[in-house]
């Protein structure tokens, strides 16, 4: 009988090991990883495209009307006009919905809401002649692009953590930036069509807004699992993957209210809004820290752009002297349309800094644009009325007129530089607040299970209330611009520069 094989307990093997079963279930956990990070990225570039679409048609018809201020009314009518109609309903809009609504937001009322008034206000200033008809379709116009910034803002809100909201925010910006060049540029295209027909054709654009809500923005409930800072400190911190963050329940239907797409877990809604008080008592805070530079950088930019811009008129270039100027200039009038292009193309860049990767500036900086604002609209006035180049005769004259147009064009720049930076930063570090925890408000009643709606609605109000800032500067520089254009026109008079006359 043979003996039975005996083994020492060294010889056995130590542990067993599968090769390909560990290869195959390494292949299967590379796979998920990638189409995991193949959804991330479409769902940021969802988000990016989305919020940049609703920043560029929400802004667009608003610059086509004030690049078209001067084909929109009588060359006798201060310019300013058409800049107080297309900021005074905005205002009206941007201060009833935040401060005095109350309760939870109906995106899509909203939206559809701003899509049809926006659509009507542009066809009765393209089909209607006289002034007062046009005001009032600009004003139809002027109230949806407020409302409607004021809604796509709030919205960026309901998306968490604070760094996706950011993202969205910067996106939106870089949207309202383009809007700027696109419809300057537009209208550049347009207005040998008369007004009639281009402003008519550009009626179609809002239809957009509605078309991408509903077919490309994602939900936001699809970012709950993010790994974005969920820390309001941590806030310049590169989006990471959203696969690596434990699972998170998203909101059932019972818990979502009306239209709204909330992005927060789950609570009880109903019966929880912000009072009159509460808002004050989170305004306080904001206003030298975030309203004032705001207020300052659009009164002295809209100022420039509606007061001293239609003055600053230079002598058509030849083609022998300025073979470049002069394939762009070909008469007085188009130098107002090409200092707005280089405003708008400008404020573009700066305000898609953030969505570009550059750093925000930092809060100790944000009144840093308005400083610099300020000193331009001084340089900008003393070129208007007194020169600064100097007059000039014959061939030194034409010198001193170049070195005026380079001179205006750099400062202009500038200019779009300033209000681009001021308005991204501002609303992008908005976002990345941290809730009021020192603001006594007046829910006491159930304080641990509304404290998520509670915490969504004063995002809301709080990114909702800073625009008040920006329009009661530009309405007030609605309101300088028309005697501004006015005095430095008599100026150039005096000195016998006539080329304003001719506008």
């Amino acid at each position: 009988m043979p003996e039975r094989a005996t083994f020492e307990p060294s010889e056995l093997p130590q542990s067993l090991s599968f090769p390909e079963a560990e290869d195959y279930f390494g292949r299967q956990e590379e796979e998920a990883d990638e189409v995991s990070k193949k959804r991330e990225q479409g769902l940021y570039r969802r988000l990016a495209t989305s919020f940049f679409l609703f920043g560029l048609i929400n802004n667009v018809l608003y610059v086509i009307i004030l690049s078209a201020a001067l084909d929109l009314v009588p060359p006798s009518t201060p310019k300013g006009i058409i800049l107080f109609c297309n900021i005074a309903p905005s205002l009206v809009a941007k201060v009833c919905w935040p401060y005095l609504l109350r309760g939870r937001i109906r995106y899509v009322r909203r939206l559809l809401g701003c899509c049809l008034l926006s659509t009507s206000g542009m066809l009765v200033v393209a089909l209607f002649n006289n002034l007062p008809m046009r005001l009032l379709g600009i004003s139809f116009a002027s109230f949806s692009s407020g409302l409607g910034e004021l809604t796509f803002l709030q919205l960026s809100t309901t998306y968490a953590p604070p760094s996706i909201a950011g993202y969205a925010v910067s996106y939106f910006a870089s949207g309202t930036g383009a809007a700027g060049l696109v419809g300057a540029f537009l209208w550049w295209e347009l207005r040998g069509l008369g007004v009639r027909l281009g402003v008519g054709l550009s009626c179609v654009m809002p239809s957009i807004i509605p078309i991408t809500y509903f077919l490309l923005l994602p939900h936001a409930g699809s970012f709950l699992n993010s790994m974005a800072p969920s820390t309001y400190e941590d806030i310049l911190s590169p989006v990471p993957d959203l696969s690596t963050l434990p699972y998170t329940p998203l909101a059932t239907a019972e818990d979502e209210d009306g239209e709204e797409e909330g992005s927060l877990p789950a609570g009880p809604k109903r019966g929880i809004s912000l009072s009159l008080n509460d808002k004050w008592k989170l305004v306080k805070p904001l206003l030298a820290k975030y309203m004032l530079p705001l207020f300052c950088v659009y009164l002295f930019e809209y100022t420039i752009n509606q007061g001293i811009g239609p003055t600053l008129l230079y002598p058509v270039p030849s083609s022998t002297d300025h073979w470049i100027l002069s394939k762009i200039i070909h008469g007085v009038r188009d130098y107002y349309p090409l200092w707005q292009l280089v405003y708008q193309s400008t404020v573009f860049l700066s305000r898609s800094s953030i969505s570009f990767g550059l750093p925000a500036l930092p809060e100790r900086l944000l009144a840093l644009p308005a400083v610099l604002q300020g000193m331009i609209l001084i340089l900008l006035s003393y070129e208007s009325a007194v020169g600064v180049f100097g007059p000039g005769d014959g061939k030194n004259k034409v010198e001193k007129d170049t070195m005026s147009i380079v001179f205006v064009f750099m400062l202009i720049a500038l200019e779009g530089i300033c209000g681009g930076l001021a308005y991204v930063n501002v609303f992008y570090r908005i976002t990345h607040e941290a809730p009021n925890q020192h603001v006594t408000v007046s829910h006491t009643s159930s304080m641990n299970t509304n404290d998520i709606e509670w915490t969504r609605q004063e995002r809301e109000f709080k990114i909702g209330s800073i625009g008040f800032a920006d329009s009661t500067g530009i309405l007030l520089a609605s309101l300088l611009s028309m005697p501004t254009e006015v005095e430095l026109c008599k100026a150039q008079v005096a000195r016998g520069k006539m080329l304003c006359k001719g506008l």
